[in-house]
């Protein structure tokens, strides 16, 4: 989408350019016209780079984040722009289950450090905050800037207390109809595929704000950095259910519920 619209202003621009140097009646305007049309679109792509870099460069991660419309859009459209370009197929099912005037709890299997852009590329206008693993900061810290920019959350998987604060922060979260929060449940990257059993306290973010859980799985995305501008790598995200935690469900039977719809859809990818 942004891409497209970049095209369209890159027109608009060489158009008006016409008007003070006639661009279309000079005798080389065979060359000229489509080399102004692609230099004002790589510009503006340059541009949209630039500019998301610095914002995030500059994020202050002692301070709380502002999570801004403009922002989220520097980021949806560069993940518009970079996916196509890095060759990237997402193949997308089932979103239309997703609740669209209501945060939710989205979880989903985990098997690569890329899957949280192929949510942010498949649903853009849902808001979602992640919940990573702590040491995202210090292996990943440009990342880590951009997931807190984006009201991420920080989790340290081995402290059951740390790890409660943060569930009660991403709880805040839904019940302020601030963000949708996503979360891996598993806790860890599958070096296999195979889906890894599921941490039933991620749920309680679900349970203690009432929310309802899409429950999704991910495949493909270990196969992008191998398949570097090489041949094209599918990615296939499917949203399997939505499941209703009114009914004060427990942790442990909504775990079991999502691992077994999880572990059955992933089957035929493996």
């Amino acid at each position: 989408m942004i891409a497209k619209i970049y095209l369209l202003i890159s027109a608009v621009v060489t158009l008006l350019l016409d008007i003070p140097f006639n661009v279309f009646g000079e005798p080389y305007s065979i060359w000229l016209v489509p080399v102004l049309l692609v230099g004002v679109f790589v510009a503006l792509v340059l541009l949209h780079v630039v500019v998301l870099a610095v914002s995030i460069l500059f994020v202050n991660l002692n301070k709380p984040p502002r999570d801004t419309d403009f922002f989220r859009a520097l980021v949806t459209g560069f993940l518009q722009m970079a996916l196509p370009l890095l060759r990237v197929k997402v193949h997308v099912t089932g979103m239309e289950k997703i609740p669209e005037d209501e945060p939710f709890l989205i979880v989903s299997n985990h098997i690569h450090n890329l899957d949280p852009a192929i949510f942010y590329y498949v649903a853009p206008h849902s808001r979602i905050a992640f919940v990573a693993k702590k040491e995202v900061r210090e292996l990943y810290p440009f990342v880590y800037k951009a997931l807190h920019k984006l009201n991420g959350l920080a989790i340290d998987r081995e402290n059951n207390r740390e790890a409660a604060k943060t569930i009660i922060s991403a709880t805040k979260l839904i019940k302020e109809k601030t963000n949708s929060v996503a979360v891996f449940p598993e806790g860890y990257v599958s070096l296999t595929g195979e889906l890894q059993p599921i941490r039933n306290g991620a749920l309680k973010i679900a349970t203690k704000s009432k929310a309802k859980i899409v429950v999704c799985t991910l495949w493909g995305t270990k196969e992008i950095p191998k398949n570097l501008f090489r041949r094209r790598s599918d990615v296939y995200f499917d949203v399997l259910d939505v499941i209703d935690t009114e009914d004060n469900q427990h942790t442990t039977e909504l775990g079991e519920q999502i691992y077994a719809q999880m572990n059955e859809n992933i089957k035929k990818y493996r």
